[in-house]
C-alpha cells in the first residue's frame, strides 16, 4: 500500500515478515507494514525503532512493534510523556522541560515550576492530556543541527545543557539525545498542520496522540535534576500509560492491593521494625518479633549451608582503603561507597562488599587442590551510599547484611560447582514460599570491566549453560554485570505477579588474579582458582521485605513470630491454657497466651489483626474433655479438638513449612 501522492520513480527491495517485497520509492515502514496506528505503533527497521513515517530505503528489513509488545509500551509511554509536558506547559506557561523518558509501568517528565504540583493541578494536567489525545496531534520528527536545536530551545535552560552533553553517559537523557543527529518532534494539529508543541526527542514515538490506548497521572514529587543534589530540585510528574483499558486497569488493581501489601505500612502494624530518625536514612532496627523472623530466617539459611558443606567466616565492617584499592572497588564503586574516616594517619572505609576481605581468608596460607571447592559464608554486614530519592524501606537499604558466599574451586570444578549452586539457591527460595521465578544473565558493561575478553567470554557463556540447564526462563541483560564478571540472577514474581531480583551468583576470574590468589594442583604447580560470589536472600533486609509484601504479613507458621494464640474465654481458663503452652514450647513452638482483661471476642481480634496462624480457645467444655477449639487465621474453627492433636496439627504444619 503506497501513501497518496507518492509519485512511483523507482523500486525498492526490502524484507518483510522474512521475505523480499519490492516497494516503491517513498513508501514508508507504516505503509510497508500496513500498519493502522493502533496494533502496530512503530517498526523496526535494520534493528533500529522508527516511526511508521520512516522512509525505507533499499536492502532496508522492516519489523513491526506491537503496541503490547515491552518496546511497544515504551514508545507509547514516552509518546504520553510529551502530551504530558505539553499540557504543563500550556497550564503553566513559564514551566521549563527537564527529560520525560519511559520507566517500568510508566513514565514521568520533570518540570521547574515556581510552586509544587497541587493535586488540583494533576487533576488539570490530566484533563487536558485526554483533550489533546482525543484531538489526534500528528508527531512529525525532524533533524536539527546543534546550532538550531539551540536556538529553538533557547528559552529551555535544561534543553540547551543535554545538547551540550551530547553523545555522553546520559542514562535516561538519551530518550532526548544521542550520539548522533539531533531531532525534533513536532506535534501538529491534524486539520491544520500548525505547530501545537514540540521537544527536543530521539523518538520514536506512535503516529499520533489518538495511538494512546490509557493512560493515568499518578502522582508528583521533587527531583533532582540529572539526579545530583547539586542541581536544582525539579518537579517530577508520574503517570502510567497501556496498550488498552483492561491492561492498564488490571496494573492499577495490582497497585492497589501493593499499598495494601507494603512492607512499610506493615512493618509498623505488626511491630517488625522501624527507622529511627536519629540513625539516619535507610537505617533499620528490627524490633523482637521482627527479630524472631530474621532469626529463623539466618537459622534455617545456616542449617542448609552447613548441609551443603560451607564453612562460615567472619569480618570486620571497616578496612584500609588499600584493600579496595587492590580488588578495584575504589575505582569502580566509590560513588556507592561512604566517605572514608581518618584514624592514626591512615583512611578507613565502612566495607561496601565481603568479597575483598574473604579473598585475604583464603589467601591467608598455602591452599592445596584437595581443600577445593572451598565454600565460604558470612552473614556480612555491609554499607553502601545510596542516594535519598532511591532509598526505599527495607529493599533499598544502606545499612545491610548480605548471606554472602564465596567459593574457591577449580577450572575443571567450575560447572559442576555452579550447577550445584544454582540448585541450591532456587531450592532454598522454594523453602521460602517463593517458586515463581526466571533467569537474568548479565553481560560485561563494555566501558566498566577488568580483565581479558577472553576470560569475559568464556565465563559468560559458562553461566549461560548452566542456567539453561535448569529449562527455566532466561533472560538477557546487557552491560549489567559488576566490573569483575558475568552474573545470572534469579528473579521471583511474588503473590501478586510483581517481579524482584534475590539471589545473585557471579563467576570471577578476575579478583583471584588481582589478590594473587593460588593452590597446590595436583601435579604440583600452583594454579589460580576460579572465584564464585553467590548471595542468596540478596540482603537479608531485602528479602525480609519481600516476604512481608508476599505473604501481605501473613507469615507461614514457621517464619511468624508468633506462632499460636491461647485465647481464654474466661480468666478461669487461663491456667488450663498455660498448660497447653508450656506442652507447645517443649516442641519448639512460640506461644503466647492472652491474659488481658479484654472480652474474648477482642483478643480474637487482636490475634487476626497480628495474623498470628493458630488460635487456640478454651473454656469448661474443653477443660472437661482435655480439648480447645482450634481457630484458624481465617476464620475457620473446629471445636473440641483433644490436645494432643492439636499440638500434633500446628508442629506438623511448622515442620512441613506449608501456609494456612
Amino acid at each position: 500500500m503506497l501513501s497518496k501522492g507518492v509519485t512511483v520513480s523507482a523500486e525498492l527491495r526490502i524484507t518483510l515478515a522474512g521475505a523480499e517485497r519490492v516497494v516503491a520509492a517513498g513508501t514508508t515502514a507504516g505503509d510497508a507494514l500496513e500498519a493502522d496506528g493502533r496494533t502496530v505503533i512503530a517498526a523496526r527497521v535494520n534493528g533500529e525503532a522508527r516511526d511508521l513515517a520512516h522512509l525505507v530505503a533499499d536492502g532496508d528489513v522492516v519489523e513491526p512493534i506491537e503496541v503490547s509488545s515491552d518496546e511497544g509500551r515504551a514508545i507509547v509511554r514516552h509518546s504520553t510523556a510529551h502530551v504530558m509536558a505539553q499540557a504543563v506547559q500550556e497550564l503553566f506557561p513559564g514551566a521549563k522541560l527537564g527529560i520525560g523518558p519511559p520507566v517500568d509501568n510508566g513514565f514521568y517528565y520533570d518540570f521547574d515550576v515556581e510552586q509544587a504540583f497541587h493535586p488540583d493541578d494533576l487533576k488539570r494536567v490530566e484533563k487536558r492530556m485526554r483533550e489533546i489525545v482525543k484531538q489526534g496531534q500528528l508527531f512529525s520528527r525532524r533533524a536539527v543541527s546543534d546550532d538550531e536545536a539551540r536556538e529553538e530551545l533557547a528559552g529551555e535552560p535544561y534543553k540547551l545543557e543535554l545538547i551540550g552533553l551530547k553523545g555522553g553517559s546520559l542514562e535516561e537523557e538519551s530518550v532526548e539525545v544521542g550520539a548522533g543527529q539531533l531531532t525534533i518532534y513536532d506535534n501538529l494539529d491534524p486539520k491544520t498542520g500548525e505547530l501545537c508543541w514540540k521537544d527536543l526527542c530521539r523518538g520514536p514515538h506512535v503516529p499520533s496522540t489518538r495511538s494512546i490506548p490509557a493512560f493515568k497521572i499518578m502522582r508528583s514529587g521533587g527531583a533532582y535534576w540529572r539526579g545530583s543534589e547539586k542541581n536544582p530540585q525539579l518537579q517530577r510528574i508520574y503517570g502510567t500509560a497501556w496498550e488498552s483499558r483492561d491492561k492498564q486497569d488490571a496494573y492499577l488493581k495490582m497497585l492497589e492491593e501493593a499499598e495494601k501489601r507494603d512492607h512499610r505500612k506493615l512493618g509498623a502494624e505488626l511491630d517488625l521494625f522501624s527507622f529511627p530518625d536519629e540513625l539516619g536514612s535507610g537505617l533499620a532496627v528490627f524490633h523482637p518479633k521482627g527479630g524472631v523472623i530474621r532469626r529463623v530466617m539466618e537459622d534455617y539459611s545456616r542449617r542448609r549451608h552447613v548441609e551443603a558443606g560451607y564453612e562460615f567466616v567472619n569480618t570486620p565492617h571497616i578496612t584500609k582503603e588499600k584493600l579496595y584499592q587492590v580488588s578495584g572497588h575504589l575505582d569502580w564503586y566509590r560513588d556507592g561507597m561512604f566517605p572514608p574516616m581518618e584514624l592514626e594517619g591512615a583512611r578507613y572505609y565502612l566495607k561496601p562488599m565481603n568479597c575483598p576481605m574473604h579473598n585475604l581468608i583464603f589467601r591467608a596460607r598455602g591452599r592445596s587442590y584437595r581443600e577445593l571447592p572451598l565454600r565460604l559464608f558470612e552473614f556480612g554486614t555491609v554499607y553502601r551510599y545510596e542516594k535519598s530519592g532511591v532509598v526505599h524501606g527495607l529493599t533499598r537499604v544502606r545499612g545491610m547484611t548480605q548471606d554472602d558466599a564465596h567459593i574457591y574451586c577449580t577450572r575443571e570444578e567450575m560447572r559442576d560447582e555452579l550447577t550445584s549452586l544454582l540448585r541450591f539457591v532456587l531450592d532454598l527460595l522454594r523453602d521460602y514460599g517463593l517458586d515463581d521465578f526466571y533467569l537474568e544473565l548479565s553481560t560485561k558493561d563494555p566501558e566498566k570491566f577488568v580483565g581479558s575478553d577472553d576470560a569475559w567470554e568464556e565465563a559468560t557463556e559458562t553461566l549461560r549453560q548452566v542456567a539453561e540447564s535448569e529449562n527455566l526462563e532466561l533472560v538477557l541483560d546487557p552491560g549489567g554485570a559488576a566490573f569483575y564478571g558475568p552474573k545470572i540472577s534469579v528473579q521471583i514474581r511474588d503473590a501478586i505477579g510483581r517481579t524482584w531480583q534475590m539471589s545473585t551468583i557471579q563467576l570471577d576470574f578476575n579478583l583471584p588474579e588481582l589478590f594473587e590468589l593460588e593452590y597446590q594442583a595436583a601435579d604440583g604447580s600452583r594454579k589460580q582458582p576460579v572465584m564464585i560470589h553467590r548471595a542468596l536472600f540478596g540482603t537479608i533486609e531485602r528479602f525480609f521485605g519481600v516476604l512481608v509484601e508476599h505473604y501481605a504479613g501473613a507469615f507461614p507458621p514457621w517464619l511468624a513470630p508468633v506462632q499460636v494464640a491461647g485465647i481464654p474465654i474466661a480468666d478461669a481458663h487461663i491456667p488450663y491454657l498455660q498448660d497447653v503452652a508450656k506442652k507447645l514450647r517443649e516442641r519448639g513452638i512460640r506461644i503466647e497466651v492472652d491474659t488481658a482483661d479484654d472480652r474474648m471476642q477482642k483478643k480474637i481480634r487482636n490475634a487476626q489483626k497480628s495474623k498470628v496462624p493458630f488460635m487456640l480457645l478454651a473454656g469448661d467444655d474443653d477443660i472437661a474433655n482435655g480439648a480447645v477449639s482450634f481457630r484458624y487465621r481465617n476464620g475457620e474453627q473446629k471445636n473440641g479438638v483433644p490436645v494432643e492433636e492439636a499440638i500434633a496439627e500446628i508442629v506438623n504444619a511448622v515442620e512441613r513449612r506449608v501456609q494456612v
